[in-house]
């Protein structure tokens, strides 16, 4: 459970940062981003699999930069769920924002997460 909190906390701080970067995305505010990265965790345990098996030979032939593109649609099934109070205009920026997403959340969890746990 608390491994859970802390993915979800690094998740909202990034979804943040990814806002004041991208133009295209919005977030209508902190509490937003929050619901966001909780629903992305959500999406992450179920639909993300089933994504994973369905296309596993394009990732397969794709040495596996497929599930970047599979995190782009978990992205965007967030943002459809969330309404107005999140927006990504364009599917090249949710591919984007997954790759950006996912670089600096196993950056902080290799740098950060992981040396604070060993001690």
């Amino acid at each position: 459970m608390l491994n859970w909190l802390i993915g979800v906390f690094v998740n909202t701080v990034l979804l943040v940062a990814i806002d004041g970067y991208f133009d295209s995305i919005r977030f209508s505010g902190i509490g937003a981003a929050f619901i966001a990265s909780m629903i992305l965790a959500i999406l992450n345990v179920i639909v993300r699999p089933i994504l994973i098996l369905l296309t596993l030979p394009v990732t397969i032939l794709t040495l596996g930069l497929f599930l970047f593109v599979i995190n782009a649609i978990t992205l965007k099934m967030t943002a459809a769920l969330m309404g107005d109070a999140f927006e990504i205009n364009g599917f090249g920026t949710a591919l984007l924002a997954s790759i950006v997403l996912s670089f600096f959340h196993l950056l902080i969890q290799k740098a950060i997460i992981e040396p604070l746990r060993q001690k």
